[in-house]
Protein backbone atom coordinates (compact mmCIF):
# COMPACT_ATOMS: atom_id res chain seq x y z
CA UNK A 1 0.00 0.00 0.00
CA UNK A 2 1.38 3.29 -0.94
CA UNK A 3 1.39 6.19 1.16
CA UNK A 4 1.04 9.07 -0.67
CA UNK A 5 -2.15 11.10 -0.94
CA UNK A 6 -3.21 12.78 -4.24
CA UNK A 7 -3.15 16.60 -3.94
CA UNK A 8 -7.11 17.41 -5.76
CA UNK A 9 -7.74 21.19 -6.78
CA UNK A 10 -10.04 22.76 -5.09
CA UNK A 11 -12.45 23.10 -8.54
CA UNK A 12 -12.11 19.44 -8.67
CA UNK A 13 -13.26 18.77 -4.96
CA UNK A 14 -15.97 21.17 -6.01
CA UNK A 15 -17.01 19.18 -9.31
CA UNK A 16 -16.73 16.07 -7.38
CA UNK A 17 -18.89 16.49 -4.31
CA UNK A 18 -21.72 17.68 -7.03
CA UNK A 19 -21.84 14.19 -8.31
CA UNK A 20 -23.97 12.00 -6.57
CA UNK A 21 -22.98 8.38 -8.00
CA UNK A 22 -26.16 6.39 -6.68
CA UNK A 23 -28.21 9.16 -8.16
CA UNK A 24 -27.18 9.23 -11.07
CA UNK A 25 -26.69 5.91 -11.07
CA UNK A 26 -30.27 5.33 -10.56
CA UNK A 27 -31.06 8.03 -13.58
CA UNK A 28 -28.70 6.26 -16.02
CA UNK A 29 -30.66 2.53 -15.22
CA UNK A 30 -33.52 4.36 -15.79
CA UNK A 31 -32.79 5.58 -18.74
CA UNK A 32 -31.76 1.85 -20.08
CA UNK A 33 -35.10 0.52 -18.99
CA UNK A 34 -37.08 3.61 -20.65
CA UNK A 35 -34.68 2.53 -24.47
CA UNK A 36 -35.27 -1.09 -23.70
CA UNK A 37 -39.63 -0.30 -23.71
CA UNK A 38 -39.14 2.37 -26.57
CA UNK A 39 -36.85 0.00 -28.69
CA UNK A 40 -39.58 -1.45 -30.77
CA UNK A 41 -41.19 1.77 -31.38
CA UNK A 42 -37.92 2.75 -32.59
CA UNK A 43 -37.17 -0.10 -34.85
CA UNK A 44 -34.30 -1.52 -33.16
CA UNK A 45 -33.14 -4.59 -33.12
CA UNK A 46 -32.38 -5.89 -29.47
CA UNK A 47 -29.96 -8.65 -28.10
CA UNK A 48 -29.75 -10.77 -24.58
CA UNK A 49 -26.39 -10.57 -23.29
CA UNK A 50 -24.90 -11.86 -19.71
CA UNK A 51 -22.54 -9.69 -17.80
CA UNK A 52 -19.39 -12.44 -18.13
CA UNK A 53 -18.80 -13.79 -21.71
CA UNK A 54 -20.30 -11.52 -24.29
CA UNK A 55 -19.71 -9.42 -27.08
CA UNK A 56 -21.09 -6.39 -26.27
CA UNK A 57 -18.39 -4.16 -28.41
CA UNK A 58 -19.41 -6.00 -31.58
CA UNK A 59 -23.03 -5.80 -31.06
CA UNK A 60 -22.82 -2.10 -30.32
CA UNK A 61 -21.24 -1.47 -33.53
CA UNK A 62 -24.97 -2.67 -34.60
CA UNK A 63 -26.92 -0.30 -32.49
CA UNK A 64 -28.23 -3.23 -30.53
CA UNK A 65 -30.22 -2.41 -27.77
CA UNK A 66 -28.87 -4.68 -25.08
CA UNK A 67 -30.80 -6.73 -22.77
CA UNK A 68 -28.74 -8.16 -19.25
CA UNK A 69 -31.15 -10.95 -18.05
CA UNK A 70 -29.26 -10.95 -14.52
CA UNK A 71 -29.94 -7.25 -13.96
CA UNK A 72 -33.75 -7.44 -14.88
CA UNK A 73 -33.75 -10.17 -12.06
CA UNK A 74 -31.78 -9.02 -9.81
CA UNK A 75 -33.70 -5.66 -9.79
CA UNK A 76 -36.54 -7.55 -9.29
CA UNK A 77 -35.34 -8.54 -6.09
CA UNK A 78 -34.18 -4.87 -5.17
CA UNK A 79 -37.49 -3.72 -5.90
CA UNK A 80 -39.07 -6.17 -3.56
CA UNK A 81 -40.87 -7.97 -6.77
CA UNK A 82 -38.81 -10.86 -7.10
CA UNK A 83 -41.11 -13.79 -5.15
CA UNK A 84 -43.89 -13.35 -7.42
CA UNK A 85 -41.79 -13.77 -10.52
CA UNK A 86 -40.36 -17.01 -8.71
CA UNK A 87 -43.65 -18.23 -7.56
CA UNK A 88 -44.61 -17.90 -11.09
CA UNK A 89 -42.04 -19.84 -12.36
CA UNK A 90 -42.39 -22.53 -9.71
CA UNK A 91 -46.01 -22.97 -10.10
CA UNK A 92 -45.05 -23.37 -13.71
CA UNK A 93 -43.08 -26.80 -13.04
CA UNK A 94 -39.50 -25.23 -12.15
CA UNK A 95 -37.72 -26.78 -9.73
CA UNK A 96 -37.01 -25.10 -6.23
CA UNK A 97 -33.29 -25.13 -6.96
CA UNK A 98 -32.98 -23.66 -10.12
CA UNK A 99 -31.15 -20.68 -9.88
CA UNK A 100 -33.31 -17.88 -9.02
CA UNK A 101 -32.36 -15.66 -12.06
CA UNK A 102 -33.69 -17.66 -14.43
CA UNK A 103 -37.00 -18.35 -12.31
CA UNK A 104 -37.85 -14.46 -12.38
CA UNK A 105 -36.55 -14.27 -15.70
CA UNK A 106 -39.38 -17.36 -16.52
CA UNK A 107 -41.72 -15.56 -14.71
CA UNK A 108 -41.05 -12.55 -16.41
CA UNK A 109 -42.01 -14.31 -19.38
CA UNK A 110 -44.75 -15.55 -18.06
CA UNK A 111 -46.09 -11.90 -17.67
CA UNK A 112 -45.38 -11.22 -21.00
CA UNK A 113 -42.20 -9.71 -20.78
CA UNK A 114 -43.54 -7.26 -17.88
CA UNK A 115 -40.94 -5.74 -15.50
CA UNK A 116 -41.53 -3.55 -12.55
CA UNK A 117 -38.94 -0.91 -14.17
CA UNK A 118 -41.17 -1.35 -17.96
CA UNK A 119 -41.60 -3.57 -20.74
CA UNK A 120 -38.55 -5.88 -21.97
CA UNK A 121 -39.10 -6.51 -25.08
CA UNK A 122 -38.24 -9.86 -26.93
CA UNK A 123 -34.73 -10.54 -28.23
CA UNK A 124 -33.53 -10.76 -31.93
CA UNK A 125 -30.64 -12.58 -30.95
CA UNK A 126 -29.50 -14.37 -27.16
CA UNK A 127 -25.75 -14.47 -26.74
CA UNK A 128 -24.74 -17.45 -24.06
CA UNK A 129 -21.11 -18.49 -23.00
CA UNK A 130 -19.73 -21.11 -20.81
CA UNK A 131 -18.67 -18.92 -18.34
CA UNK A 132 -21.76 -19.84 -15.81
CA UNK A 133 -23.06 -23.36 -16.74
CA UNK A 134 -26.50 -21.87 -16.31
CA UNK A 135 -25.92 -19.47 -19.43
CA UNK A 136 -26.01 -21.95 -21.82
CA UNK A 137 -29.45 -23.90 -19.99
CA UNK A 138 -30.98 -20.43 -19.67
CA UNK A 139 -30.82 -19.72 -23.38
CA UNK A 140 -32.52 -22.97 -24.07
CA UNK A 141 -35.12 -21.03 -22.04
CA UNK A 142 -35.32 -18.70 -24.24
CA UNK A 143 -35.13 -20.88 -27.36
CA UNK A 144 -38.28 -22.67 -26.51
CA UNK A 145 -40.18 -20.54 -25.02
CA UNK A 146 -39.95 -17.20 -27.11
CA UNK A 147 -38.02 -19.10 -30.48
CA UNK A 148 -35.14 -16.37 -29.67
CA UNK A 149 -31.92 -17.59 -32.13
CA UNK A 150 -28.74 -17.83 -29.57
CA UNK A 151 -25.49 -17.78 -30.39
CA UNK A 152 -23.24 -19.78 -27.95
CA UNK A 153 -19.40 -18.31 -27.13
CA UNK A 154 -17.03 -21.34 -25.86
CA UNK A 155 -14.19 -19.02 -24.34
CA UNK A 156 -11.35 -20.77 -22.96
CA UNK A 157 -10.62 -20.43 -18.85
CA UNK A 158 -7.87 -21.31 -16.51
CA UNK A 159 -7.21 -24.79 -16.66
CA UNK A 160 -5.24 -25.32 -13.17
CA UNK A 161 -4.54 -23.98 -10.41
CA UNK A 162 -1.18 -21.32 -10.47
CA UNK A 163 -2.25 -21.84 -14.58
CA UNK A 164 -2.35 -18.50 -16.63
CA UNK A 165 -1.79 -18.18 -20.49
CA UNK A 166 0.34 -14.78 -20.92
CA UNK A 167 0.41 -12.62 -24.37
CA UNK A 168 2.60 -14.02 -26.39
CA UNK A 169 2.15 -17.71 -25.06
CA UNK A 170 1.10 -20.38 -28.03
CA UNK A 171 -1.61 -21.17 -25.55
CA UNK A 172 -3.04 -17.54 -25.84
CA UNK A 173 -2.27 -17.53 -29.33
CA UNK A 174 -4.20 -20.54 -30.17
CA UNK A 175 -7.07 -19.15 -27.55
CA UNK A 176 -7.74 -16.31 -29.03
CA UNK A 177 -7.84 -17.48 -32.67
CA UNK A 178 -10.85 -19.84 -31.09
CA UNK A 179 -12.31 -16.89 -29.75
CA UNK A 180 -11.98 -14.87 -32.84
CA UNK A 181 -12.99 -17.53 -35.33
CA UNK A 182 -16.40 -17.66 -33.27
CA UNK A 183 -16.71 -13.59 -33.24
CA UNK A 184 -16.37 -13.82 -37.08
CA UNK A 185 -19.30 -15.96 -37.24
CA UNK A 186 -21.52 -13.79 -34.97
CA UNK A 187 -20.45 -10.56 -37.29
CA UNK A 188 -22.43 -12.33 -40.13
CA UNK A 189 -25.30 -13.25 -37.62
CA UNK A 190 -25.55 -10.11 -36.81
CA UNK A 191 -25.25 -8.36 -40.76
CA UNK A 192 -27.99 -10.88 -41.22
CA UNK A 193 -30.56 -9.75 -38.62
CA UNK A 194 -29.56 -5.97 -39.13
CA UNK A 195 -28.74 -5.63 -42.64
CA UNK A 196 -26.14 -3.79 -41.94
CA UNK A 197 -22.44 -3.97 -42.79
CA UNK A 198 -19.89 -4.44 -39.99
CA UNK A 199 -17.79 -1.32 -39.56
CA UNK A 200 -14.08 -2.02 -38.42
CA UNK A 201 -13.91 1.32 -37.42
CA UNK A 202 -16.91 1.19 -35.24
CA UNK A 203 -15.89 -0.98 -33.05
CA UNK A 204 -12.63 0.22 -32.62
CA UNK A 205 -14.36 3.62 -31.07
CA UNK A 206 -16.31 1.35 -28.53
CA UNK A 207 -12.96 -0.36 -27.72
CA UNK A 208 -11.79 3.26 -26.90
CA UNK A 209 -14.07 3.89 -25.03
CA UNK A 210 -14.43 0.80 -22.98
CA UNK A 211 -10.46 1.44 -22.33
CA UNK A 212 -11.11 4.48 -20.59
CA UNK A 213 -13.87 3.15 -18.36
CA UNK A 214 -11.78 0.12 -17.53
CA UNK A 215 -8.69 2.84 -16.49
CA UNK A 216 -11.32 4.70 -14.28
CA UNK A 217 -12.72 1.50 -12.94
CA UNK A 218 -9.23 0.21 -11.78
CA UNK A 219 -8.20 3.56 -10.29
CA UNK A 220 -11.67 3.63 -8.34
CA UNK A 221 -10.94 -0.01 -7.12
CA UNK A 222 -7.50 0.90 -6.21
CA UNK A 223 -8.72 3.93 -4.13
CA UNK A 224 -10.28 1.19 -1.53
CA UNK A 225 -7.01 0.22 -0.56
CA UNK A 226 -7.30 3.50 1.61
CA UNK A 227 -8.19 3.50 5.29
CA UNK A 228 -10.68 4.52 5.50
CA UNK A 229 -12.24 3.22 2.69
CA UNK A 230 -14.48 5.75 0.46
CA UNK A 231 -17.04 3.28 -0.52
CA UNK A 232 -18.07 -0.18 0.31
CA UNK A 233 -17.73 -2.89 -2.10
CA UNK A 234 -20.72 -4.48 -1.69
CA UNK A 235 -23.32 -1.70 -2.11
CA UNK A 236 -21.93 1.18 -3.27
CA UNK A 237 -19.61 -1.14 -5.94
CA UNK A 238 -23.01 -2.81 -6.96
CA UNK A 239 -23.97 0.36 -8.21
CA UNK A 240 -20.78 1.14 -10.11
CA UNK A 241 -20.49 -2.50 -11.79
CA UNK A 242 -23.55 -2.06 -13.54
CA UNK A 243 -22.92 1.24 -14.95
CA UNK A 244 -19.81 -0.72 -16.13
CA UNK A 245 -21.95 -3.60 -17.17
CA UNK A 246 -25.51 -1.67 -18.99
CA UNK A 247 -23.51 1.63 -20.09
CA UNK A 248 -20.06 -0.37 -21.42
CA UNK A 249 -18.42 1.22 -24.57
CA UNK A 250 -20.45 4.57 -24.00
CA UNK A 251 -20.07 8.01 -23.88
CA UNK A 252 -22.37 7.75 -20.96
CA UNK A 253 -20.38 5.21 -19.31
CA UNK A 254 -16.41 6.55 -19.53
CA UNK A 255 -18.25 10.06 -18.04
CA UNK A 256 -19.79 8.38 -15.05
CA UNK A 257 -16.38 6.40 -14.31
CA UNK A 258 -14.42 9.78 -14.62
CA UNK A 259 -16.76 11.38 -12.42
CA UNK A 260 -17.06 8.65 -9.86
CA UNK A 261 -12.85 8.62 -10.08
CA UNK A 262 -12.80 12.41 -9.16
CA UNK A 263 -15.33 12.43 -6.57
CA UNK A 264 -14.02 9.40 -4.79
CA UNK A 265 -10.57 10.77 -4.83
CA UNK A 266 -12.01 14.33 -2.67
CA UNK A 267 -13.27 12.09 -0.31
CA UNK A 268 -9.53 10.38 0.16
CA UNK A 269 -8.13 13.91 0.18
CA UNK A 270 -10.93 14.84 2.66
CA UNK A 271 -9.95 11.93 4.81
CA UNK A 272 -13.89 10.52 4.68
CA UNK A 273 -14.67 6.98 4.78
CA UNK A 274 -17.87 5.31 3.66
CA UNK A 275 -18.04 3.91 7.79
CA UNK A 276 -17.54 7.29 9.98
CA UNK A 277 -14.80 5.05 12.20
CA UNK A 278 -13.29 2.58 9.65
CA UNK A 279 -12.61 -0.59 12.71
CA UNK A 280 -12.74 -3.63 10.66
CA UNK A 281 -11.70 -4.28 6.62
CA UNK A 282 -13.49 -7.16 5.31
CA UNK A 283 -13.35 -8.87 1.99
CA UNK A 284 -17.16 -9.98 0.63
CA UNK A 285 -16.42 -13.30 -1.54
CA UNK A 286 -19.70 -14.65 -3.51
CA UNK A 287 -22.64 -12.95 -5.01
CA UNK A 288 -24.91 -10.62 -3.43
CA UNK A 289 -28.67 -10.94 -1.63
CA UNK A 290 -29.83 -8.52 -3.88
CA UNK A 291 -33.45 -8.19 -1.43
CA UNK A 292 -31.60 -7.79 1.75
CA UNK A 293 -27.70 -6.45 1.17
CA UNK A 294 -28.62 -2.75 2.48
CA UNK A 295 -29.43 -4.89 5.55
CA UNK A 296 -26.48 -6.94 5.20
CA UNK A 297 -24.32 -3.63 5.12
CA UNK A 298 -26.12 -2.31 8.17
CA UNK A 299 -25.36 -5.27 10.45
CA UNK A 300 -21.54 -5.46 9.52
CA UNK A 301 -21.39 -1.48 9.37
CA UNK A 302 -22.78 -0.67 12.89
CA UNK A 303 -19.93 -2.53 13.92
CA UNK A 304 -17.53 -0.31 12.09
CA UNK A 305 -16.63 -3.11 9.62
CA UNK A 306 -16.59 -2.00 5.70
CA UNK A 307 -16.18 -4.27 2.35
CA UNK A 308 -13.18 -2.98 0.86
CA UNK A 309 -13.46 -5.46 -2.18
CA UNK A 310 -15.33 -7.83 -3.45
CA UNK A 311 -14.54 -10.95 -5.78
CA UNK A 312 -18.00 -10.47 -7.27
CA UNK A 313 -16.91 -6.85 -8.87
CA UNK A 314 -14.01 -9.06 -10.51
CA UNK A 315 -16.72 -11.96 -12.27
CA UNK A 316 -19.40 -9.77 -12.26
CA UNK A 317 -17.61 -7.36 -14.40
CA UNK A 318 -16.00 -10.50 -16.82
CA UNK A 319 -12.78 -9.91 -15.19
CA UNK A 320 -12.43 -6.60 -16.92
CA UNK A 321 -10.95 -5.51 -13.86
CA UNK A 322 -6.74 -5.26 -14.48
CA UNK A 323 -5.03 -2.64 -16.02
CA UNK A 324 -3.12 -4.47 -18.25
CA UNK A 325 -6.68 -5.42 -20.08
CA UNK A 326 -6.59 -2.74 -23.01
CA UNK A 327 -7.76 -2.98 -26.20
CA UNK A 328 -5.52 -2.49 -29.07
CA UNK A 329 -7.69 -0.56 -31.44
CA UNK A 330 -5.36 -0.62 -34.50
CA UNK A 331 -6.34 -3.89 -34.82
CA UNK A 332 -9.54 -4.20 -32.74
CA UNK A 333 -11.09 -7.41 -33.72
CA UNK A 334 -8.29 -9.53 -32.97
CA UNK A 335 -7.46 -7.25 -29.71
CA UNK A 336 -11.24 -8.23 -28.64
CA UNK A 337 -9.89 -11.91 -28.96
CA UNK A 338 -7.01 -12.00 -27.27
CA UNK A 339 -8.30 -9.56 -24.22
CA UNK A 340 -11.60 -11.77 -24.08
CA UNK A 341 -9.68 -14.59 -23.74
CA UNK A 342 -7.38 -13.29 -20.84
CA UNK A 343 -10.94 -11.72 -19.07
CA UNK A 344 -12.43 -14.99 -19.00
CA UNK A 345 -9.19 -16.25 -17.05
CA UNK A 346 -9.82 -13.83 -14.72
CA UNK A 347 -13.91 -14.70 -14.09
CA UNK A 348 -13.66 -18.04 -14.24
CA UNK A 349 -10.67 -18.00 -11.86
CA UNK A 350 -12.90 -16.57 -9.26
CA UNK A 351 -15.23 -19.54 -9.24
CA UNK A 352 -12.86 -22.34 -9.94
CA UNK A 353 -9.58 -21.40 -8.24
CA UNK A 354 -10.86 -18.26 -5.71
CA UNK A 355 -8.00 -19.00 -3.14
CA UNK A 356 -5.69 -17.63 -6.13
CA UNK A 357 -7.01 -14.20 -6.24
CA UNK A 358 -8.91 -14.11 -2.73
CA UNK A 359 -5.48 -14.06 -1.06
CA UNK A 360 -3.95 -11.58 -3.26
CA UNK A 361 -6.77 -9.32 -2.48
CA UNK A 362 -6.54 -10.10 1.05
CA UNK A 363 -2.77 -8.23 1.11
CA UNK A 364 -4.22 -6.05 -1.21
CA UNK A 365 -6.41 -4.32 0.84
CA UNK A 366 -4.89 -5.31 4.22
CA UNK A 367 -7.97 -7.53 5.02
CA UNK A 368 -8.98 -8.04 8.81
CA UNK A 369 -11.78 -10.97 7.79
CA UNK A 370 -13.27 -12.65 4.97
CA UNK A 371 -17.34 -13.01 4.51
CA UNK A 372 -18.34 -16.03 2.24
CA UNK A 373 -22.13 -15.74 0.90
CA UNK A 374 -23.17 -18.83 0.39
CA UNK A 375 -25.73 -18.50 -2.36
CA UNK A 376 -28.75 -21.40 -2.08
CA UNK A 377 -29.66 -21.53 -5.49
CA UNK A 378 -26.26 -21.00 -7.10
CA UNK A 379 -24.30 -23.90 -6.61
CA UNK A 380 -21.84 -22.52 -9.38
CA UNK A 381 -20.46 -20.17 -6.85
CA UNK A 382 -21.12 -21.42 -3.79
CA UNK A 383 -20.14 -24.94 -4.33
CA UNK A 384 -15.83 -24.55 -3.82
CA UNK A 385 -16.08 -21.93 -1.05
CA UNK A 386 -15.71 -24.58 1.71
CA UNK A 387 -12.38 -25.46 0.91
CA UNK A 388 -11.53 -22.18 -0.08
CA UNK A 389 -12.48 -20.79 3.55
CA UNK A 390 -10.07 -23.68 5.01
CA UNK A 391 -7.53 -23.01 2.57
CA UNK A 392 -7.73 -19.06 3.66
CA UNK A 393 -7.85 -19.87 7.43
CA UNK A 394 -4.63 -22.26 7.29
CA UNK A 395 -2.78 -20.93 4.84
CA UNK A 396 -2.96 -17.07 6.19
CA UNK A 397 -4.52 -17.37 9.46
CA UNK A 398 -7.82 -15.18 8.50
CA UNK A 399 -10.70 -15.21 10.12
CA UNK A 400 -13.53 -16.13 7.91
CA UNK A 401 -17.91 -16.01 8.31
CA UNK A 402 -19.88 -18.38 5.77
CA UNK A 403 -23.45 -16.90 5.70
CA UNK A 404 -25.91 -18.48 3.51
CA UNK A 405 -29.16 -16.92 1.74
CA UNK A 406 -30.14 -16.15 -1.85
CA UNK A 407 -29.39 -13.83 -4.84
CA UNK A 408 -33.26 -12.65 -4.98
CA UNK A 409 -35.31 -15.28 -3.12
CA UNK A 410 -36.49 -13.81 -0.05
CA UNK A 411 -37.87 -17.21 1.25
CA UNK A 412 -34.12 -17.88 2.09
CA UNK A 413 -33.14 -14.66 4.35
CA UNK A 414 -33.29 -15.03 8.29
CA UNK A 415 -32.73 -11.91 9.65
CA UNK A 416 -32.26 -13.64 13.23
CA UNK A 417 -29.30 -16.33 12.49
CA UNK A 418 -27.59 -13.92 10.20
CA UNK A 419 -27.36 -10.95 12.95
CA UNK A 420 -26.23 -13.72 15.43
CA UNK A 421 -23.82 -15.19 13.07
CA UNK A 422 -22.16 -11.83 12.05
CA UNK A 423 -22.16 -10.57 16.01
CA UNK A 424 -20.76 -13.80 16.78
CA UNK A 425 -17.86 -13.14 13.48
CA UNK A 426 -17.31 -9.70 15.21
CA UNK A 427 -16.56 -10.54 18.95
CA UNK A 428 -14.14 -13.16 17.23
CA UNK A 429 -12.15 -9.93 15.77
CA UNK A 430 -12.20 -8.57 18.67
CA UNK A 431 -10.72 -11.12 20.35
CA UNK A 432 -7.87 -11.85 18.16
CA UNK A 433 -7.15 -7.85 18.47
CA UNK A 434 -8.64 -6.69 15.32
CA UNK A 435 -10.54 -3.24 15.10
CA UNK A 436 -7.67 -1.30 15.22
CA UNK A 437 -8.91 2.82 15.32
CA UNK A 438 -8.19 4.58 12.28
CA UNK A 439 -4.95 6.10 13.18
CA UNK A 440 -3.57 2.41 13.56
CA UNK A 441 -3.94 1.60 10.04
CA UNK A 442 -2.26 3.15 6.49
CA UNK A 443 -4.14 6.61 5.32
CA UNK A 444 -2.91 5.97 1.82
CA UNK A 445 -4.43 6.50 -1.92
CA UNK A 446 -2.90 5.88 -5.16
CA UNK A 447 -2.20 8.11 -7.68
CA UNK A 448 -3.51 7.16 -10.77
CA UNK A 449 -2.23 3.79 -11.44
CA UNK A 450 -4.44 0.73 -11.85
CA UNK A 451 -4.95 -2.80 -10.11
Amino acid sequence: MTTEILDTAPAGEIAAAAFDPRAEGQRLMKDWYTGLTMAPERGQYVANVFVMGNAIEILRTFDFQLVFPEINSLQTGVRKASEEYIRLSEDYGMSPDVCSYVKADVGLILKEQQHPAGLIPKADIAIASNMCSTFIKWAEIWERMLKTPTFVLDIPGQRAANWQARPGDAQHAADSRWVEAQFRDLIQKCEKITGKRFNMDRLAQVEERVNKMIFHWNNVMALNRVCPAPFNAMLDGLTYIGIMNVYRGTVEGVEYMRKLEEQLRAKVARGEGRVVEERFRLLFSGTPCYVSMRRLVELFETWGGVFAYSDYLTFASGGMDAGELVYDTSRPLESLAEITALAAQRGLSNQFFAHERLAQQIRDYDVDGIVFHGVKSCRFVSSGMADTRDYLNKRLNVPSLYIESDLIDPRYWSDAQIKNRVDAFFETLHQRGGGAPLAGKAVAATTGSTV
